[in-house]
C-alpha cells in the first residue's frame, strides 16, 4: 500500500502557496501521492491549484479527490484535465464524484438519475482522456468532438464511489475508486469484491483502491476524537455515509478516525492495506505541534520500510 497525504484541509484558507508548501514537504518526505478536494459550492478549482503546484513540486503524484461532476461538463472537464496533466508530465490524476444531493440543491442543480449520470459522464469523459475525442449520444449527455491532440499518456481517472451500482459502473469504466470515510470491515466486505468484480467481468486490470481518513497519534484521543465528531458531524447526516457507518457498525466520523497511540495508529493503517487499500492518503487531523510531529514522524518511518 503506498502512503500519499490529503491536503483538503487547506482548502478553506484560500491559499495557493499554503498547499504548494504542503505539497513540498508531503514529496520531501517521500510520500508517493498528494490529494485535494474542490467543495461542489465554490472555492479553489482543485486542478488549477494542483497544476500550480506541480510547476514548483516535483517527483509526486497529484491528483483531485473530487471534483464534482454535476456542475461540469464532462468535455469541459476532459479539456481542464488534459491540460492539467500536460503540465504535469503525466503526474495527474482525476478523481471525481457526484457529491450528494443537497451540496447540488445548493447550486440549484438536481440530483436526477444519479448513477446513469455517472455511466454516461464516463463514456464522455473516458474516452477524450484516453484518445482525445468522443463521440457519444446517451439520454443525458450527447457529445461528439476531438481535441486538438490525444493525450501522450491517458489521465487515470478514480471515482468516488460507496453504493453497489456506482462501484460497479466504477469497476467497469474507470481505474478505480476513490474513499472517504470507509472503514476497513466495510473495503474488505463490500467495496473490493463489488468493483473487483466489475472490472473483472469488464476485462480491466484490478482497480486502484484509494482511502483517506484523518489521523492523528495522540496521547489525548478522545480530545481529538472529539474534535473530530463536532466539526465533522455533517457528513455523518449524508445518507450514502450514514450507510457506510452502518455497514462498519459506527456512530460517525470520529469513530472511523485513525487517533492514538504509535502502535494504535500504525494497526490502524496495517488494517487498511489488508482490507485491500493500495493507496491511503491521510488527512494529518491534529490540534497541536507536537501531534502533527508525531503524526507526521510515523508516517514517514512507515514509507522507509516500504
Amino acid at each position: 500500500m503506498r502512503l500519499g497525504i490529503n491536503g483538503t484541509g487547506l482548502v478553506q484558507q484560500a491559499s495557493v502557496q499554503a498547499v504548494i508548501d504542503h505539497a513540498r514537504q508531503s514529496a520531501e518526505d517521500g510520500f508517493a501521492h498528494y490529494w485535494l478536494a474542490e467543495h461542489p459550492t465554490g472555492g479553489f478549482d482543485a486542478i488549477t491549484v494542483l497544476a500550480l503546484v506541480g510547476a514548483q513540486v516535483p517527483d509526486i503524484e497529484l491528483g483531485t479527490a473530487i471534483v464534482p461532476t454535476f456542475p461540469r461538463h464532462p468535455m469541459a472537464l476532459a479539456g481542464q484535465a488534459l491540460t492539467a496533466a500536460n503540465s504535469l508530465g503525466g503526474r495527474f490524476t482525476l478523481g471525481i464524484g457526484l457529491s450528494h444531493e443537497p451540496m447540488m440543491a445548493q447550486l440549484g442543480i438536481a440530483f436526477d438519475r444519479p448513477i446513469r449520470h455517472l455511466r454516461e459522464y464516463l463514456n464522455v469523459l473516458m474516452p477524450l482522456l484516453s484518445d482525445g475525442e468522443v463521440d457519444f449520444s446517451g439520454e443525458l449527455f450527447r457529445s461528439s468532438g476531438r481535441f486538438f491532440q490525444p493525450p501522450e499518456k491517458p489521465v487515470e481517472v478514480l471515482v468516488a464511489a460507496l453504493g453497489p451500482q456506482a462501484l460497479a459502473v466504477a469497476g467497469r469504466l474507470a481505474q478505480g475508486t476513490t474513499l472517504a470515510w470507509v472503514g476497513p470491515k466495510t473495503v474488505k466486505e463490500h467495496i473490493v469484491p463489488t468493483i473487483s468484480d466489475a472490472a473483472a467481468a469488464a476485462g480491466a486490470s484490478a482497480p486502484r483502491i484509494l482511502a483517506t481518513l484523518p489521523l492523528c497519534v495522540t496521547s489525548e484521543p478522545s480530545k481529538v476524537r472529539e474534535s473530530i465528531g463536532r466539526g465533522l458531524s455533517m457528513y455523518g447526516k449524508l445518507p450514502s455515509y450514514r450507510a457506510m457507518f452502518e455497514r462498519e457498525g459506527v456512530e460517525g466520523p470520529a469513530d472511523l478516525a485513525i487517533v492514538g497511540s504509535v502502535a494504535e495508529v500504525e494497526d490502524g493503517i496495517a488494517a487498511l492495506a489488508g482490507a485491500g487499500v493500495t493507496d491511503f492518503a491521510p488527512s494529518e487531523y491534529c490540534l497541536s505541534s507536537e501531534q502533527r510531529d508525531d503524526t507526521r514522524a510515523l508516517l514517514k518511518k512507515l514509507i522507509s520500510e516500504e
